[in-house]
């Protein structure tokens, strides 16, 4: 019995080393792209892809190896995702050009999109009543503390050695994981279920994910309605003067619209289906999922501006801005296991509900504070005071929208509350990236014009400015003639950015509205059983 225990709890740290990979590497990038803008000459839209792929992909195929995590092996799918993820940063830091690594980091997102439904469905299968309690918050506590501590590792990985690093840390971390996870974790899944995989219903979730953040990124590239640029491949060109944008948002309204009707009809039927439409009558789950897409919309697109604006506009290292960003680790860290340690004691909704007032506060004191002169010793509270919101939230949350579902299903479940957070991260980088591009553009296209800069002069650094996501800044402040447009083109990346937090701010008081509606005694005992509602379940499967 001893053993056994041990034995779960040393899985635990196995499983959360996973998620850590997969986590950290979504953050440890953030910091290197002015590294990888000027070693590739990537474009800004090119940037938002590299963020954007991982993340989109990771989305878009949730769902489908929740389902064969739970069909075919938990632990399994767990060992391929980590086995590819390693894979793919090899090719990543191999890279020679922005396709080649927006190619890799796709792959990427194949191997993570394995990962973390694995992990959440063997936490749901394996710990019970109040350990289960204390297990997620665990596995919160790493992705809040991975999240923050990511920018540090990348930061100091490409000062001191390149940007390539940022990915082939991934590598031995990888062998680790494998390894352990051999040793230490059981194999489980869901022996009820034999039937087929709904493949047109996952062709559907990938199309509508992939089609609606296309139109997001690409909008302010081909026209948001009309054919600003057009889309060619190869000797292959755009044939309408309606923007493929337009034409993108409604494939995915469509392709969204399609599964919904495509799954019940399927369901009705007795068929299987990528998603189990009955979840959405559990309550906690139907609206924690809501609050939870919403609530990762803010949470995550900030952290695309914020350290393109701390190197590019401030002028710090990738080094300096991992340390700026480390309060965000600490407090969310700290607050992670604060929320661990009182889950059992407060109800979960309520820890929910303080995070996300305090990342609102956060996310809201760095837009009224950023400018092109910001001292950084004015940051380090309000990214503490986020930090710490994203801790309190993170983890209960998730405990909040898996708590009522039944062991069986948790693979699909967990994949489900998973893809609500990705399709949110995805949006939240997409919109928040769009914002902060499209702001400095017209900012820094006006006051060239109210200088008097000539038209084509003009153009040409609005241009190279955006495209290179601020890095042009350097060479246009090393150049006399061109002092007075860098900064012009500071203040307009500073307002962007600032902008870009305001919007981040809205999204999470939307996301903290959502709220409203979840139970608030959604941790407590079943007083009619005396018994945790978790072990009623339990025990029912194992009859």
């Amino acid at each position: 019995m001893a053993s056994s225990l041990k034995r779960k709890w040393l899985g635990l740290i196995f499983i959360s080393l996973a998620v850590s990979l997969i986590i950290v590497d979504s953050t440890i990038v953030n910091v290197a792209i002015p590294s990888i803008v000027d070693d590739l000459k990537a474009s800004s839209t090119q940037v938002q892809w590299i963020q954007e792929s991982y993340t989109l992909v990771f989305a878009a195929f949730l769902l489908v190896f929740g389902v064969l995590a739970d069909r075919f092996g938990r632990r399994r799918l767990l060992l391929l995702g980590v086995s590819i993820f390693a894979i793919a940063s090899i090719l990543a830091a191999l890279s020679q050009s922005g396709n080649l690594l927006i190619g890799s980091r796709i792959l990427q997102g194949i191997g993570g999109a394995m990962v973390l439904p694995a992990t959440l469905s063997i936490i749901n299968a394996t710990f019970r009543g109040k350990e289960r309690a204390v297990a997620f918050a665990v596995w919160g506590s790493t992705i809040g503390g991975m999240s923050a501590l990511g920018p540090l590792l990348g930061g100091w990985l490409t000062t001191a050695y390149s940007w390539r690093w940022a990915f082939g840390i991934n590598v031995p971390l990888g062998i680790i994981i494998v390894v352990g996870t051999v040793i230490v974790v059981d194999e489980s899944r869901d022996t009820a279920s034999s039937r087929r995989i709904d493949g047109a219903g996952a062709f559907l979730t990938v199309l509508a994910s992939v089609t609606l953040v296309f139109g997001l990124i690409e909008g302010r590239n081909y026209g948001w309605w009309l054919v600003h640029n057009s889309l060619t491949a190869g000797a292959w060109t755009w044939p309408l003067k309606l923007s493929p944008v337009p034409v993108a948002f409604a494939i995915s309204v469509l392709s969204a619209s399609l599964f919904i009707l495509w799954g019940r009809a399927r369901a009705h039927r007795g068929a299987s289906t990528m998603l189990d439409f009955s979840l959405f009558s559990i309550p906690s789950f139907r609206n924690g999922n809501i609050a939870a897409m919403i609530v990762s919309l803010g949470e995550f697109g900030i952290i695309l501006s914020l350290p393109i604006w701390l190197q590019n506009v401030l002028g710090f290292s990738a080094l300096q801005t991992g340390l700026l960003l480390l309060p965000l680790a600490v407090g969310s860290f700290a607050a992670s296991g604060f929320a661990g340690a009182f889950g059992n004691k407060v109800a979960a909704v309520t820890i929910v509900r303080v995070g996300i007032g305090l990342e609102i506060a956060g996310v809201a004191m760095l837009g009224f504070l950023i400018s092109s002169t910001t001292p950084w010793t004015l940051l380090v509270p309000a990214l503490f005071i986020y930090g710490i919101g994203v801790g309190l939230a993170t983890a209960q949350l998730t405990g909040v929208v898996l708590k009522d579902v039944p062991q069986p299903k948790s693979g699909q479940a967990s994949g489900t509350q998973s893809t609500a957070r990705q399709i949110g991260s995805a949006l939240g980088i997409a919109i928040l990236g769009t914002v902060l591009f499209t702001t400095a553009t017209v900012q820094l296209g006006n006051s060239l014009k109210e200088a008097n800069v000539p038209a084509a002069t003009r153009e040409k650094i609005v241009t190279e400015v955006v495209e290179s996501s601020g890095a042009a800044i350097r060479g246009l402040q090393n150049d006399p003639a061109t002092q007075s447009s860098a900064e012009a083109a500071r203040t307009a990346f500073s307002n962007g950015t600032k902008y870009s937090a305001f919007f981040a701010a809205g999204f999470l008081t939307l996301g903290l509205v959502a709220t409203l509606s979840l139970n608030g005694d959604s941790s407590r005992t079943n007083p009619s059983r005396g018994v945790d509602s978790d072990d009623v379940r339990d025990t029912a499967h194992q009859s």
